[in-house]
């Protein structure tokens, strides 16, 4: 997308180089990196950035609504819902597509937002790798909004996740941490915090309160930095009856409060409206069926990780749909393969990220995340056997 540092990153590009870049990730955590990591980050001019912060602010104005949590009742499922919620999520993502509009101008259009932290600590040390190990153009470059380098955003980090409490009275929790594909962003976050990691198999209860274990010591947490997504858990029952059950009344604080990843999310989308947004309606809120149904996709409401959608869609796949309540509709995006790999264009999609502290007035977009594909469906999962492709992140002229 800036097309001399395009040229000048592919020129300069190797195999071995990718290679060794690779096995410096991987240094990264003790076990392997699972997901595929692309070889280029993504370079985006200061029009193109310009309508991503335009795109961000009117979606986060809508998150702002003094009414929001009463739009987003309905969202979270009654046997996931949570004690304790407090008045704001910590983290937002916002997942975009490069698209062209109909003049032939590169935008963004939303496919997806979270109210859930997404790989915060891992960005920030894979937009210093790849400088390292590819020399990104210049050193007028950064991963980074907002005006924060290294040490501001680790410190907004700090502030999101730790806030007043010492970093041992915290923890990143997820479900059999040690298994899941992400697990190389716990052992950074933990790196540049000092947070405990902990499964959820391993939390102890005593009264309203909840240990952990440190060196034979049971210590207790003040805040969870939450990793979990109930999805992975629903449904097994042998897990469930020897946890601590989270959803109950606790002395603990969320970073951030599971209820936000029902509220921001699929569920939002028909509340949204602009040029950056695509159509989309609840399933059984919508009037007249689109006589151009090719140009739109169903989702599930309830899904992560692009589980359930239906990309070609007919009269007969909506018909077939007996909660069309925990369906949307959404236009397609027609994602335009922007970036030049050796042998051909590569589609694109940005995810901005925003760190929300507590005592701070709004949302503060820190830094994003960037995914290539070149299969039907973006994202890592769908993308294992070509190459060119998987996570990356953008980087953006100072």
């Amino acid at each position: 997308m800036v097309p001399l540092a395009r040229k000048a990153y592919n020129e300069h590009y190797s195999d071995e180089k990718y290679a060794a870049f690779l096995a410096n990730m991987d240094k990264n955590s003790p076990f392997p990196i699972t997901f595929r990591i692309a070889e280029t980050p993504l370079f985006i001019d200061n029009a193109f950035r310009d309508k991503l912060i335009a795109a961000g602010n009117d979606i986060v104005k809508v998150i702002m609504r003094p009414d929001f949590k009463q739009l987003t009742e309905r969202a979270i499922p009654a046997e996931w819902r949570v004690a304790n919620e407090n008045d704001h999520p910590h983290f937002l993502a916002l997942d975009f597509g490069i698209c062209k509009d109909g003049k032939g101008t590169l935008v963004p259009k939303l496919i997806e937002l979270q109210g859930f932290p997404s790989l915060f600590g891992f960005q920030s040390l894979l937009g210093e790798q790849y400088e390292e190990s590819f020399e990104v153009p210049g050193k007028d470059w950064t991963v980074y909004f907002s005006g924060l380098n290294k040490e501001g955003y680790v410190d907004l980090l700090r502030r999101t996740i730790v806030g007043p409490h010492r970093p041992d009275e915290v923890v990143l929790m997820d479900v059999n941490t040690d298994e899941q594909k992400t697990n190389v962003d716990f052992y950074i976050t933990q790196r540049y915090l000092g947070i405990g990691i902990v499964s959820l198999e391993n939390l102890r209860q005593h009264g309203d309160k909840l240990y952990y274990e440190v060196d034979g010591e049971w210590k207790q947490i003040k805040r969870i930095y939450n990793r979990l997504i109930f999805d992975e858990i629903a449904g097994n029952a042998p897990l469930l009856a020897k946890v601590v059950d989270v959803r109950q009344p606790l002395d603990v604080e969320w970073i951030t409060h599971p209820n936000w990843f029902y509220r921001i999310s699929k569920y939002t989308m028909p509340f949204l409206k602009g040029t950056y947004v695509p159509k989309t309606w609840f399933l059984d809120k919508l009037e007249e069926t689109p006589a151009d149904l090719e140009n739109y996709v169903l989702k599930p409401l309830f899904s992560f990780a692009g589980q359930g959608v239906i990309i070609d869609i007919a009269q007969n796949d909506i018909d077939a749909i007996t909660d069309p309540e925990n369906w949307i509709l959404q236009q397609k995006v027609n994602y335009e393969p922007v970036i030049q790999a050796p042998d051909g264009g590569v589609k694109a999609e940005i995810r901005l990220l925003y760190l929300w502290p507590n005592g701070d007035e709004r949302p503060t977009l820190a830094i994003n995340l960037a995914r290539l594909s070149r299969g039907k469906m973006i994202g890592v999962r769908y993308n294992q056997d070509f190459d060119w492709v998987g996570g990356t992140v953008a980087f953006m002229q100072k």
